[in-house]
């Protein structure tokens, strides 16, 4: 019976001294817990914030873009347009134009070699001279003969240029109002030099064919051209060359000119740099 008791009032020890124990470890595990769901749930609010401020700086940002290209199209849209050009703007920015580039072309193809050293505009030998170089460009000295030949119809036309300035000034003048007005507004970057050529090229012709023929003689190119045909006319059963090198080398000086200005308008059409004055601003910057 004591031993019974005994033994309940050791268990009962037991058990008492066991709870407080138990009790703690239970305690010290909620609190290990709550304190890892703390953490977790701060480290969760920081990177939920740090996506939030993002997403507002993106929004903020596109709302910013969008600000500006709506008043770049509202600027844009309320801009007024230019004034119509008028009948002497035109006039005058066409005129300026012309004078310009016959000042740069008669200039350039006056200079030694403006033609010569010129792939644009250069004057090789006449076509009809083919065959007779093929036949004799073998014999001695031929082949020297022809290039001094070319290079003096150059020389001629080169000589004879700075007379082409009065004529192209002169007809600056009879561009009337209205042509003007077309020629600006035409989309051909060479239409005020084809204008001018139809009323110049037979003038420039006659002016230019005496001082180009007496230049040939001067500078050597009809001995030149005498010693190649009379070679080769001797040959038998060969049709006769005779060419006139003064109305070839005419022709092809006068069109090299007529390239040489349609350069320079193209210039001013297509590249801001080259309207050097307000009026080819005006005329040509639209």
């Amino acid at each position: 019976m004591f031993t019974r008791i005994a033994g309940s009032v050791l268990v009962a020890g037991l058990l008492a001294a066991a709870a407080p124990a138990a009790h703690a470890q239970t305690k010290a595990k909620t609190t290990t817990t709550k304190k890892t769901t703390t953490t977790k749930t701060t480290t969760q609010t920081a990177a939920q914030k740090a996506a939030a401020a993002k997403a507002a700086a993106a929004k903020a940002a596109a709302d910013k873009a969008a600000a500006a290209k709506a008043a770049a199209t509202k600027a844009a849209t309320t801009t007024p347009a230019p004034a119509p050009l008028t009948e002497a703007q035109a006039s005058a920015g066409i005129k300026e134009a012309l004078n310009k580039g016959i000042v740069k072309a008669v200039q350039f193809a006056s200079e030694p070699d403006g033609f010569n050293l010129n792939d644009d505009i250069h004057i090789p030998t006449p076509p009809d001279l083919d065959i007779v170089k093929t036949t004799v460009g073998r014999l001695p000295g031929m082949n020297t003969l022809f290039t001094q030949l070319e290079t003096q119809l150059n020389r001629a036309a080169e000589a004879a240029a700075p007379k082409a300035k009065d004529i192209f000034l002169n007809a600056l003048t009879n561009i009337s109002i209205t042509d003007a007005l077309t020629l600006v507004t035409s989309g051909q970057t060479d239409a005020a030099t084809q204008f001018l050529r139809k009323s110049t090229q037979q003038q420039l012709i006659s002016a230019f064919h005496p001082d180009i023929e007496a230049a040939i003689d001067q500078v050597g190119a009809g001995r030149a051209y005498a010693t190649i045909t009379n070679q080769y006319n001797k040959i038998p059963l060969m049709t006769p060359v005779n060419l006139s090198l003064a109305d070839y080398t005419t022709q092809k000086a006068v069109d090299g000119l007529f390239i040489l200005l349609a350069n320079e308008e193209a210039k001013i059409r297509k590249n801001p740099a080259a309207r050097t004055s307000d009026i080819l601003k005006t005329v040509f910057g639209r």
